[in-house]
């Protein structure tokens, strides 16, 4: 028992002697025995900003014809199909013309028995005239052939303006292309039956198209012609500017919105009449000061920074308060808060704290 505690007022001198010391605390991020954090400092400059509005628009074609056929029928025949380059003329369908070409076989048949009456009433006429100038007749009878002929000749030409106007009609049954361009999709099946309101298909002209914006009324004061148009792809890499062609005069009252075009004359091959696609307007070029995401910190909603000042034991780093706009790229848009010529901490801002010391890389 003795032996016992002997050993245990031992270990508790040991214990004391040993660990009776609280631990020391732990060093300042970026101070203390490590000497200054190692960050990448550069120093701010103004360069050019583009001030821009980003828009989904629609792509339409200045030379898309939507194809209607002048007569009504039923469909026999459909010479394309969707995506054909047609010509101006090309046939597209063909409707049953059978019952207007019947018409104009009977209205051509009038017309030859009103030629035989033409015929025979200028022969009569012609003998009456020698007949009345040998006193063989009277006056009147050769009056009444005239007056026969007259109406022989007047009845044969209202059958032939009947037979070029059913001609005409008939050739309407084949629907032709009336511009050239690419057929687009077509809404109708052979032994269909369509009007003269049905529309068969569309034919676009790639040469010309144009990208249809939507520009909210409160920017409507900073439409203008000739203003650069950007077309974004999915990534939102710029593909192909052009500029602004056209402004309405008036606002579109159901949307509260001003119609700009841009007529493409650059456009990627893979742009389609319709489709819509991302575009962005630059309003304008202004100097402005531009600075990384990654060298931003939020909290509670505030953006702050890291400022590098010079003290009497070197660099150390400050917390700034910035405030920041749209995003270009990787970097924010400084609204305010920092000037040219601020010494910036664009990594290793995760490191560090307010008046720590830093060094450059």
């Amino acid at each position: 028992m003795r032996n016992y505690h002997h050993l245990l007022i031992a270990t508790t001198l040991l214990v004391t002697a040993c660990g009776g010391a609280a631990p020391a605390p732990p060093a300042a991020a970026g101070g203390g025995r490590g000497g200054p954090s190692g960050v990448t400092i550069v120093t701010l400059e103004t360069k050019p900003l583009e001030q821009a509005s980003e828009f989904i628009s629609t792509v339409r074609s200045l030379n898309s014809t939507s194809v209607q056929p002048q007569v009504e029928g039923r469909i026999t025949q459909i010479f394309v199909k969707s995506g054909d380059v047609v010509k101006t003329g090309a046939p597209l369908l063909q409707l049953d013309g059978e019952r207007q070409a019947a018409t104009v076989r009977n209205t051509e048949s009038q017309r030859t028995a009103r030629e035989t009456d033409v015929s025979y009433w200028k022969s009569q006429v012609d003998r009456l005239q020698s007949l009345v100038v040998a006193g063989a007749i009277s006056q009147n009878e050769l009056d009444t052939a005239k007056h026969n002929l007259d109406a022989a000749q007047a009845n044969l030409g209202a059958l032939n303006a009947q037979v070029r106007e059913g001609t005409v009609q008939l050739q309407y049954y084949r629907v032709t292309a009336p511009a050239p361009g690419v057929v687009g999709d077509l809404a109708v099946r052979e032994g269909d039956r369509i009007t003269t309101s049905t529309v068969i298909t569309t034919i676009d002209d790639r040469t010309g198209f144009e990208a249809y914006i939507q520009v909210p009324i409160d920017r409507a004061p900073d439409l203008r012609l000739g203003l650069p148009v950007q077309i974004l792809d999915g990534d939102g890499k710029i593909i192909a500017t052009n500029p602004i062609s056209f402004v309405a005069p008036r606002v579109d009252p159901a949307t509260q919105t001003v119609l700009a075009k841009s007529l493409l004359k650059e456009m990627p091959a893979a742009v389609r009449v319709q489709q819509f696609i991302r575009t962005r307007v630059i309003w304008r070029s202004v100097p402005g000061i531009t600075i990384p995401i990654v060298a931003t910190q939020r909290v509670s909603g505030q953006y702050f920074v890291y400022l590098v000042e010079s003290s009497a034991q070197g660099l150390v780093a400050r917390q700034h308060p910035v405030q920041v706009g749209e995003i270009q790229g990787n970097d924010y848009v400084v609204v305010s808060g920092l000037k040219a010529g601020d010494r910036l901490i664009v990594s290793g801002v995760q490191k560090i704290a307010d008046g720590a010391p830093v060094k450059a890389q």
